[in-house]
């Protein structure tokens, strides 16, 4: 019989909690869903962008990896090694006052997150136009891999997301 993998089982986890926050709650709408597997590296990828409600102007992307390593292990059981994947989220803002407003989302990220994160932040603007300001491509990476154990801690990760969300609309 197939036993679904890791990634598998977080994948439908993570995609309910998700619709429940856009179709029951009405508290986000989904923008972007992606789902993927990619044939030359042997990976999978999970990808949702949504916004607040009320809040468009600032998104979040929930991404879910399992690289070839990752699926090996698990399927190969691999002694001392434990299946996982990895989450990063991605958030996309504008932003006028690069030094000042890039200080206060790394701040404000590093306190919701405790500090258990990686945050870079990537700026750009579109070549041509006159910048009237900068995009900000926001990424945190976690320093741990997820897997079924976690299961019950995905809504509060996703309240801490919402609040991500709000605390970023604002700065």
């Amino acid at each position: 019989m197939y036993d679904p993998t890791v990634f598998e089982n977080l994948k439908v986890a993570f995609e309910n909690k998700i619709y429940d926050l856009d179709t029951i709650e009405h508290e986000i709408t989904i923008r972007n869903r992606s789902d993927l597997m990619d044939f030359a590296t042997l990976t999978r990828k999970l990808s949702i962008q949504f916004t607040l409600i009320h809040q468009k102007e600032v998104s979040a992307e929930v991404v879910l990896l399992a690289s070839l390593q990752d699926l090996a292990d698990e399927i190969l059981e691999t002694p001392d090694k434990e299946p996982g994947c990895s989450l990063v989220l991605r958030f996309t803002k504008p932003v006028q006052q690069v030094d000042e407003q890039c200080q206060h989302i790394e701040e404000a990220l590093n306190v919701i997150w405790e500090n258990d994160v990686e945050v870079n932040q990537t700026l750009s603007f579109v070549y041509g136009e006159e910048p009237s300001g900068f995009l900000n491509v926001i990424e945190v990476k976690f320093n741990t891999k997820i897997n079924e154990e976690h299961m019950r801690e995905i809504p509060d990760f996703l309240n801490s997301v919402l609040l991500s969300l709000g605390v970023l609309d604002s700065i």
